[in-house]
C-alpha cells in the first residue's frame, strides 16, 4: 500500500467512475484500474463490484475510504503545521534584554511586533547581559540584547545601538544648572557607577583617568534603572544611556550632555546553531525600526 494507490482509490470514490478518476489524476484509465487492483491485493478485500460496466464501492471500501480521508486530512494538517513552524517557529518569541534597553526600546519593538502578529506569545526577560548571553546559547531565548562586554563565542552577534551617555543629576543639585558636564565637574562628588566589569564603566574610568579626576563612587550596580533610581533619591550622580531613563522619575532627575563623548554599546545576539525563523526576522525588523 502506498500513497499513489490511496490517492487513486480516493479519486475513484469521489468521481464515481474510472474514467473521471483518470481525468482528475491525469493518467490513463488502464493505469487507474491497475492501481486499484494492486491496492485490493494489498488490503486483502475487494473495493469495487463490477456491475454492467459500472463500479460499485463495496461496504468494506466505504469503511476504508473514511479512514483514507481522515489520513489525508491529517496530512493536510501536518503540511500546514510544517509551514507554520517554517514561517513562525514555535508560535512564541522569547527575548532576553539588558536593563538599559528593556524598559524603553525593546517594549516599543514588542508593540510593533504585536501589531503584525497578534496571536504570537512574547516572553521578555530583563537580565544581566551575561545571563542574556547564556540564555541565547542554551536555547532559552530566540534573540538577545546584551552589552558589548559579553563573551561572544557561541553566538551570532552584531552591533545594535551605541548612544552617547548622559549625565543624570538630582534636580536640586548645583550641577543641574549647567548646560554641559565634564569630568572635572564630577571630581570627588558622590557617584553611582556600574560594576567594574561593565564596558561602559571601563570607558568612563579611562576618561576620568585621562582627566586626572576621581569621582567618589558610593554605589555600584549592574542595572541602568537602578542608577536612575539612586540619582532620583539624591545618592549621587550617574551616567546613563538615554534608552535607560524610560520609567525614571524625571521630576527628580535632570539629564545633561557629558563631554567627552562616551558610548554605551550593545549587541544583538542570536543562537549560533539555529537558523532564524520568520518570527525572529520580523522582530529584528521591529527592533531596528524602534531605535
Amino acid at each position: 500500500m502506498n500513497h499513489r494507490q490511496l490517492e487513486t482509490f480516493a479519486a475513484v470514490m469521489k468521481s464515481g467512475t474510472v474514467s473521471r478518476a483518470a481525468e482528475l489524476l491525469g493518467i490513463t484509465q488502464p493505469a487507474v484500474s491497475r492501481t486499484i487492483a494492486e491496492l485490493e491485493r494489498s488490503v486483502g478485500f475487494l473495493l469495487f463490484d463490477r456491475v454492467r460496466n459500472r463500479i460499485i464501492p463495496t461496504p468494506e471500501a466505504k469503511l476504508f475510504y473514511a479512514q483514507v480521508e481522515a489520513s489525508f486530512r491529517g496530512m493536510d494538517t501536518l503540511r500546514a503545521t510544517a509551514a507554520r513552524i517554517r514561517d513562525h517557529g514555535s508560535g512564541q518569541l522569547r527575548i532576553g534584554s539588558l536593563s538599559a534597553l528593556g524598559s524603553s526600546l525593546v517594549p516599543r519593538a514588542v508593540r510593533r511586533f504585536r501589531e503584525g502578529h497578534p496571536d504570537i506569545g512574547v516572553t521578555l526577560m530583563v537580565l544581566p547581559s551575561r545571563d542574556v548571553r547564556e540564555g541565547v546559547v542554551s536555547g532559552q531565548f530566540d534573540i538577545g540584547l546584551a552589552a558589548d562586554e559579553i563573551d561572544v563565542s557561541g553566538v551570532l552577534h552584531q552591533p545594535f545601538v551605541s548612544p552617547r551617555v548622559l549625565c543624570a543629576i538630582p534636580r536640586e543639585h548645583p550641577l543641574a544648572e549647567r548646560d554641559l558636564i565634564t569630568p572635572h565637574d564630577l571630581h570627588r562628588l558622590p557617584f553611582v557607577a556600574y560594576v567594574p566589569e561593565d564596558r561602559t564603566r571601563q570607558r568612563l574610568d579611562l576618561v576620568f583617568h585621562q582627566a586626572e579626576v576621581s569621582p567618589h563612587v558610593v554605589v555600584e550596580t549592574i542595572y541602568a534603572a537602578t542608577v536612575c533610581a539612586l540619582v532620583a533619591e539624591g545618592v549621587g550622580i550617574g551616567l546613563v544611556s538615554p534608552y535607560a531613563v524610560a520609567g525614571a522619575d524625571m521630576s527628580r532627575i535632570v539629564l545633561k550632555p557629558f563631554e567627552p563623548a562616551v558610548h554605551s554599546k550593545s549587541l544583538l545576539i542570536l543562537p549560533l546553531d539555529r537558523p532564524k525563523s520568520q518570527l525572529v526576522r520580523d522582530f529584528i525588523d521591529c527592533l531596528l525600526a524602534s531605535r
